[in-house]
């Protein structure tokens, strides 16, 4: 098989699959493992993917960022999964920071927990829990963001900087052992800064399409987050990646 023949089927199979090993390629294609990351260093230099540590992942544009209703309609199973997985880990006293989004609306329908306080960014999640008794409210105000419902900006980040919660769970567009945390707006990605640095805890809150994807800002490194709660359709050796990099996944659930 000529190079470039390889070359395009790997590409084929990056439009199928999310990322791809090394050692998978070398095995389908029964060649070795340098040829492989040749063939890999040579398509990256042509902006056909991305190599990562051991592998590769398919190249999107970073600054992509899907409107909250385009978001709202897709994965709405694997986010209901991992709401009720989010929700079990709040007890009764707690203060929890409830960052913008969709995954993050499904975690408000899902508090059982007494007595607690949430503070959100979210004109949606504040709706849903403006009517319930044992949940004290904190609205953030903000510039509105239409695109993501969410509220942003230096009026944001004064008003988060006046608390320190026990739990932040936050939402993501790109989760990366190398790039670590990322989203695709800079004022939004400060805005999360800002509400994982007065937490205890930082859970960050995404389906696994959000694996080895990068976005345009970063929100922090990995490591700075007490854990990632996803979908349980996640890949093992993705799972096997992130753990050896020292983060806890969490996608065991009901």
């Amino acid at each position: 098989m000529f190079v470039e023949e390889r070359q395009q089927k790997i590409a084929e199979l990056l439009e199928q699959k999310r990322s791809i090993k090394v050692n998978e390629l070398s095995a389908i294609f029964n060649v070795s493992e340098s040829t492989i990351r040749r063939d890999l260093q040579d398509m990256e230099e042509k902006g056909l993917l991305k190599r990562t540590h051991g592998g590769a992942v398919g190249i999107k544009k970073t600054n992509f960022e899907p409107t909250f209703k385009e978001k709202e309609d897709e994965k709405h199973t694997e986010k209901s999964f991992i709401a009720k997985i989010a929700a079990s880990l709040i007890e009764d006293g707690d203060t929890i920071i409830l960052d913008s989004g969709t995954t993050t609306l499904e975690i408000a329908k899902c508090i059982e927990a007494k007595n607690i306080t949430v503070i959100t960014n979210s004109i949606d999640i504040a709706s849903e829990l403006s009517n319930k008794d044992d949940i004290e409210l904190v609205v953030t105000g903000g510039n509105l963001r239409k695109i993501t419902r969410a509220m942003v900006g230096h009026i944001t980040e004064n008003v988060l900087r006046n608390f320190r919660v026990d739990k932040a769970f936050i939402g993501a567009n790109g989760i990366s052992v190398e790039e670590g945390i990322t989203t695709p707006n800079f004022i939004e990605a400060q805005t999360k800064k800002a509400m994982m640095n007065v937490a205890n805890k930082v859970y960050i809150v995404s389906d696994s399409s959000k694996f080895n994807q990068v976005s345009f800002s970063v929100i922090s490194p990995i490591r700075a987050v007490t854990a990632i709660i996803t979908s349980k359709d996640l890949d093992e050796e993705i799972i096997k990646d992130f753990e050896d990099a020292g983060v806890e996944i969490i996608n065991k659930g009901d």
